[in-house]
């Protein structure tokens, strides 16, 4: 028999190597392979792994552009007994045409295309570089993107139900021609617009205050025969309801502008009986009897709360006030429970079928965004809220999510799955995004479930360039079966996908990493804080949404501290000798700021507004991600560039222009002085260009800002000591309060909260105390 050759070195492994003396850039192993791994060396035993408090994560942005990536136009080679694909870490045996699967170590034959292949003439899946590739796969979808919106009929004036209109034909504008495109329209019922005939609108009307039976409304649409059976006889380019925007433009523009606002009256002190959650199901059954198993968005353009039939969050009496976050803790959650449970129905039907949910909430009241929470979730589907349809957050949203690449496809992807395959010392325990589970339970699925577990595979039913997911890991290796040292841990994630311009793709990326003594300086100058403080606040937020009376809190503490005595150097009962090393100095700063966060202070948020932090939070980039946690800002003035300052009050000047990034808004806050003159209008002076060219730059920057994100984050701008400096002063670390404003300068703020120096004493001393 002819032995295997020696394993082939990937840049995975030889980053290790070099990267050893001295400081990772975790920027850069993010920017070849898309992955942020918490710690990027591993303990080799369950015991030591689980002294390191962390869990042992990796952050994953499945379709990240990663530069000189590969895209080979054939199906990749899957491994014959574990269907894991064919990656650089494999031992090949050139003489046999075979080679070793680095997961379950079983041997597979290549296929008769690669039998030219030798050391020096290899497949691009073999290059030590390609550790990212991405194949694309025969399977090829004739289905162009599908858009099945549901609009409101219930809108609080004329004014406010014509630019809902208005907004309707601006999304047309913006589709490709051979998007497919649905109308539903709802009030106290549910209409389903024919598009096919040009000559009379036709509707059919379905009861808003019962939940829908799926069977029932497609027989009554005609997508289902006397049996049950789907009829074949409708294809996609003759369906009534579903047609390309080439063929239906007319016809749906003039449905619009015919639709009428609701004809049942509203009495005096009550809402408007709006059936949101019946034209959600009502949609839903659309879709799985012409749509089935292909991407499409239903995407949701609503003015208020549900008041009627399933997924109602509110009566249509007015005295009765929409649910809060104390309504929760009181337990009144009868409705809500309901509602949810309605909604996680949907949520099957719709992963299960590939569709995804958007909801855009455009009132000043909640519109029961925290009961479709679980809905819009499992399908990654994007929420929107602003206060008017014609207001710059949701126009500008609107015209983001129908944004176009250089080759004029749509950026957005459908139908995914992410499989995970790892070493025999690694298992799965959970993934933390928007995705639902497969429940594909096999040899690498762990005992331990944390976030969505008991799985290896998960599915995604809708991708952006952004969309990032946690995957936790857990190492089962015994600490009585040593690891031999120079050996490394592979770790395999396959995301199929199909891409806008109706290919199907496989992205393949393999990264390797070293085991570690604990001993070593290895785990410590592996550690990633920042990718560390993503998940703790994925999982917080997890755990306080899903764990019913888990004081979030408190199990953070105790996190930091076992965190802190692990890593910290420090004299046991002295405090003041506690000293963290670069590595980890970082993060109980970010979990400090993660405790104020929205994340976990419900306080003068409503419960949509908390569902649209969190949902937020389990999907962005981890820089993303570390804005929302920590924000950050900079402080413009005369005297030279802008400059990044303090997240504290320490840093308010009256001579300085401040720039506030929290990821959701984006805050330009004056100085008393800046005010001062820009108010006597000096900027308008031409002595006083320089003055001039103060006030643009940070606007200028925000704009910035703005533009590269979707929802559009909210700008505000505002003077020291005014009513909307407040939402500056909440972000500062209160450093001068009213209780010490004696010991520094800086803005005073009138807050119970304790200091990030005062929190750091208190860490300090739990920390170091026997």
């Amino acid at each position: 028999s002819v032995e295997a050759s020696a394993p082939l070195v990937p840049c995975g492994r030889a980053s290790c190597e070099r990267e050893q003396n001295g400081r990772m850039d975790f920027h850069e192993l993010e920017s070849r392979d898309g992955l942020r791994f918490v710690w990027n060396a591993w303990p080799s035993s369950r015991l030591e792994a689980a002294r390191c408090v962390v869990p042992f994560a990796v952050n994953t942005t499945p379709i990240k552009d990663v530069e000189q990536m590969p895209l080979v136009p054939y199906p990749p080679v899957l491994c014959k007994q574990c269907q894991s694909v064919l990656n650089p870490y494999a031992q090949v045996d050139f003489a046999s045409k075979s080679w070793l699967c680095p997961f379950c170590h079983a041997r597979s034959g290549f296929p008769p295309q690669y039998a030219g292949m030798s050391e020096n003439n290899l497949p691009a899946e073999l290059f030590p570089s390609y550790t990212c590739i991405e194949y694309t796969l025969p399977q090829q979808s004739d289905k162009p993107p599908s858009f099945l919106f549901v609009v409101d009929l219930c809108c609080p004036s004329e004014e406010e139900f014509q630019n809902m209109k208005d907004a309707m034909k601006q999304v047309l504008s913006l589709l490709p021609e051979n998007a497919v495109v649905g109308l539903v329209s709802f009030g106290t019922m549910v209409h389903v617009h024919e598009l096919s005939s040009p000559d009379i609108m036709r509707s059919y009307v379905f009861q808003g205050n019962v939940e829908p039976d799926f069977n029932e409304v497609q027989t009554q649409l005609g997508l289902l025969g006397l049996q049950g059976r789907q009829r074949q006889t409708e294809t996609m380019g003759s369906s009534r309801f579903l047609m390309p925007i080439s063929e239906c433009e007319f016809v749906f523009e003039s449905i619009m502008d015919e639709l009428q606002a609701d004809a049942f009256p509203v009495a005096n002190g009550s809402r408007p009986r709006r059936s949101t959650g019946a034209a959600v199901g009502v949609a839903t059954a659309l879709l799985e009897g012409t749509l089935q198993g292909i991407g499409t968005r239903i995407m949701v353009f609503t003015a208020g709360p549900c008041t009627n039939g399933p997924g109602r969050c509110v009566s249509t009496d007015l005295s009765e006030p929409i649910r809060t976050h104390q309504d929760f803790e009181k337990g009144s959650m009868k409705v809500f429970r309901n509602a949810v449970k309605y909604y996680s129905n949907i949520a099957e039907k719709l992963v299960s079928n590939s569709h995804i949910l958007d909801v855009f909430a455009c009132s000043l009241d909640q519109v029961g965004i925290a009961e479709m929470k679980v809905c819009i979730d499992a399908t990654g589907g994007v929420i929107v809220l602003a206060e008017t349809f014609d207001h710059d957050i949701f126009r500008k949203s609107l015209q983001r999510i129908f944004e176009r690449d250089e080759h004029d496809h749509l950026k957005m992807a459908f139908g995914a799955t992410l499989e995970v395959a790892c070493s025999k010392e690694v298992r799965v325990s959970g993934a933390l995004g928007p995705c639902a589970s497969l429940n594909k339970r096999n040899q690498y699925v762990a005992e331990t479930e944390t976030g969505l577990g008991g799985t290896s595979a998960w599915k995604i039913c809708s991708l952006s360039k952004s969309t990032t997911l946690s995957v936790i890991f857990e190492v089962v290796n015994q600490h009585n079966n040593p690891i031999p040292a120079g050996q490394f841990l592979v770790l395999q994630f396959v995301t199929k996908y199909q891409h806008s311009s109706g290919q199907s793709r496989c992205r393949v990326v393999t990264a390797a990493r070293r085991w570690a003594d604990t001993a070593s300086q290895d785990l410590t100058l592996g550690f990633d804080q920042e990718a560390a403080a993503v998940v703790m606040a994925r999982l917080a937020a997890f755990k306080a949404e899903h764990e019913e009376s888990f004081d979030v809190l408190r199990w953070l503490d105790r996190s930091l501290i076992r965190f802190v005595s692990k890593f910290g150097e420090f004299i046991k009962d002295d405090a003041s000798s506690l000293r963290l090393a670069e590595q980890f100095s970082l993060y109980p700063q970010f979990m400090f700021h993660l405790r104020r966060s929205q994340f976990l202070q419900v306080f003068n948020n409503t419960p949509d507004e908390t569902s649209f932090f969190r949902l937020m939070l389990n999907r962005e980039t981890v820089l993303s991600c570390l804005v929302m946690i920590q924000p950050t800002l900079f402080a413009y003035g005369l005297d030279g560039p802008p400059q990044p300052v303090l997240l504290d009050a320490s840093s308010v000047s009256p001579d300085k222009i401040l720039l506030l990034d929290t990821y959701f808004m984006v805050v330009v806050h004056y100085g008393k002085t800046v005010a001062e003159w820009r108010k006597a209008g000096y900027h308008l002076q031409e002595e006083y260009a320089t003055f001039k060219e103060l006030l643009v730059a940070p606007l200028a920057d925000a704009e910035g800002l703005i533009c590269e994100r979707c929802p559009v984050p909210k700008l505000l701008e505002c003077d020291q000591h005014g009513s909307q400096a407040r939402f500056l002063l909440a972000k500062l670390n209160p450093s001068v309060t009213h209780t010490n404003q004696g010991y520094g300068g800086g803005e005073v703020i009138f807050t119970d909260d304790v200091s990030l120096q005062v929190f750091m004493e208190h860490l300090a001393k739990l920390s170091t105390q026997s």
